[in-house]
């Protein structure tokens, strides 16, 4: 389909998709005229524009440049992007869809679906799987994950607070994350309990496998479902915020659900955590802790204090 001068409005703009992020609905139109999208943001007047960019920052100018051609208002436009996240939370969204809802057209990116922490589309209420088409209930179990599901929903909305500049409570979001990912003792290859049941002749063709050191991080302590339900090599997650912008959906979830959990007992569950380190672990997470206020480390360093105490008595 050919296009007129550039001044012109497009004959044919489909609406947005609900929830629909602005590269997804640019994309589509680009598809509809037979374009690359470097080339619809050329005929927009928005030449060598990273499409990216502009759902971050849409510019009130060049906001109005896609509504005079689209037929869109600067406002609708505007809703379609991340402009009220801050900076720091750029790192978090995914160029495309990081879930997968059965109901989302497969070519409708949505604003929900590219951060870590949704885990619901908000558009058809259905849980997000994970690419390959895993339910988190698959993995879990569905009463585990139904158990779980009001403290990922108390973390995750923590971390769209934080996203926002918007959270009140202390310590933050990231510095919590970073707890979760730090390693509380050295790796080591899987127990007894984690490895697979396999014959004899499994374990000689699976040797280097099983012996294989894995790290061991403090959110498999403050969420122990995920630990014995992770699979193996995927159950370590990256250090500081990758933890989450890197992140399956899994992975997510459990950081999710460790967040809410430090929401709500801010100080037993970091205790269980220095009570299970070595050495060197104690002092990576003691490292991790001086993010967090002062007053809750004498809270968690007395209680750990105690509890060092009570063990050495028995």
């Amino acid at each position: 389909m050919m296009l007129e001068p550039v001044t012109s409005r497009l004959p044919v703009v489909p609406p947005p998709a609900a929830d629909e992020r602005l590269s997804s609905w640019l994309n589509r139109l680009a598809t509809l005229y037979a374009l690359s999208l470097d080339a619809l943001l050329d005929h927009l007047g928005l030449a060598r524009r990273n499409v990216f960019d502009l759902e971050w920052r849409l510019p009130a100018g060049e906001g109005a440049l896609i509504a005079r051609r689209t037929g869109l208002s600067p406002q609708a436009l505007q809703a379609m992007t991340f402009h009220n996240r801050m900076p720091e939370a750029r790192i978090m969204v995914a160029s495309k869809n990081r879930y997968h809802c059965s109901l989302c057209p497969d070519d409708v990116h949505t604003r929900a679906a590219a951060l870590p922490w949704a885990f619901c589309c908000p558009v058809h209420r259905t849980p997000y799987t994970s690419r390959t088409g895993e339910a988190l209930s698959d993995v879990f179990g569905s009463g585990i994950c139904a158990d779980l599901n009001e403290q990922a929903d108390r973390g995750a909305k923590r971390l769209d607070m934080w996203s926002r500049g918007q959270e009140e409570a202390a310590p933050a979001a990231g510095a919590i994350v970073k707890f979760l990912a730090t390693r509380h003792r050295r790796s080591s290859p899987a127990s007894v309990r984690e490895q697979p049941r396999l014959s004899l002749q499994g374990r000689c063709d699976y040797h280097a496998f099983l012996n294989q050191p894995i790290a061991r991080q403090a959110l498999c302590v403050t969420v122990p479902e995920y630990d014995r339900a992770a699979p193996l090599l995927v159950k370590p997650v990256r250090p500081g915020f990758h933890a989450l912008s890197q992140a399956s959906l899994l992975q997510a979830y459990a950081l999710a659900v460790g967040i809410g959990r430090l929401t709500e007992n801010l100080i037993d569950p970091v205790v269980d955590v220095l009570m299970a380190s070595d050495v060197p672990g104690e002092w990576r997470l003691r490292e991790a802790l001086k993010q967090w206020p002062l007053s809750s480390r004498r809270r968690i360093y007395a209680r750990f204090w105690r509890a060092q105490r009570d063990e050495r008595a028995r």
